[in-house]
């Protein structure tokens, strides 16, 4: 492999990884909080970029890239709030009305629930869009770059990137640098001890909800713009790769979870590379099996303390 088919393909595999990361820290924040693994997660992911084609092509009349630098980084931050906010908010109404009253109920049965959640997200955007794939307005022109020696390296991998590890070192000063976020630690690490000291437990899970809603919602806005379409069934990959991620980085670990999805992201890209695109995934989940086997809480280690 050449020099400059390394670094194209170095990244892709950093975008690919963006996203499955972006996704993994909501599996990851709700399980070291409650110790739910919310498999609707991945089709929270699915309708914020449902929300995100809606706001840009709909309401906004967009079909393409947008020309015009200042006018682009304002749709940009526009799209990005927005459908952070709408996802944060579903995923507070998710863990309000489906989750809250099953915290002390066996874990079989919350579990079932967020498989349930996540035919429900599925159906309501059947009922919405159709069936059907839909595209998606790429406002960063995917064919705009610069080069590295003989590799074009595209400015929305750039973007996506740079989006991405903001995100995730905002939300580690967030967690460790803010009163909400002490509480959050507090609650991950002895639920009942937090409550007797005064924290809220219902404001925190929510927030904590809040949160990793919104990071799914930007992972959608960012596959429309990095891949040009949704489909409703896009959150069930997305989704099962994600948790892999956070399971592979340590689940109730943060940093943990996105480093696994940069390491997922890097697998695929480079199976690809070798030819082995059909087998890319079961690369993946081998390597799964093999850091489980060897390192049962994942590669930096769970933080959830198991409680009696």
């Amino acid at each position: 492999m050449d020099v400059g088919t390394l670094t194209q393909q170095f990244v892709n595999a950093m975008t690919l990884g963006a996203i499955y990361a972006l996704i993994a820290l909501g599996y990851t924040m709700v399980y070291g909080i409650i110790e739910l693994i919310n498999f609707a997660h991945g089709d929270v992911f699915m309708v914020g970029s449902f929300v995100s084609l809606w706001l840009l092509a709909d309401f906004l009349g967009f079909r393409g890239p947008i020309g015009n630098p200042l006018q682009l980084v304002a749709i940009l931050v526009l799209a990005f709030v927005f459908s952070m906010g709408v996802m944060g908010v579903v995923g507070v109404l998710i863990e309000r009305f489906a989750y809250r009253r099953l915290r002390n109920a066996p874990r079989l049965a919350p579990l079932i629930t967020a498989i349930g959640v996540s035919f429900i997200l599925q159906n309501l955007v059947q009922i919405w869009r159709g069936p059907a794939q839909l595209n998606s307005p790429q406002l960063i022109d995917v064919q705009a770059g610069f080069y590295v020696g003989t590799a074009l390296v595209h400015w929305v991998s750039i973007f996506v990137i740079t989006l991405a590890i903001g995100l995730m070192i905002g939300l580690q000063l967030f967690v460790s640098k803010t009163r909400m976020g002490r509480a959050m630690r507090s609650t991950a690490l002895d639920r009942e001890a937090a409550q007797l000291m005064g924290v809220d437990i219902n404001t925190t899970i929510a927030v904590t909800f809040f949160i990793g809603s919104a990071l799914a919602g930007a992972a959608g806005v960012v596959q429309g713009l990095y891949y040009g379409y949704t489909f409703f069934q896009i959150g069930f990959q997305a989704g099962l790769k994600a948790f892999t991620a956070a399971v592979l980085g340590g689940i109730g670990n943060t940093t943990g979870a996105a480093l696994g999805g940069f390491t997922i992201g890097f697998i695929e890209v480079f199976a690809s590379q070798a030819g082995y695109t059909s087998w890319s995934e079961a690369i993946v989940f081998t390597i799964l099996i093999l850091v489980l086997v060897f390192r049962p809480t994942g590669l930096l280690g769970q933080r959830v303390v198991e409680r009696a």
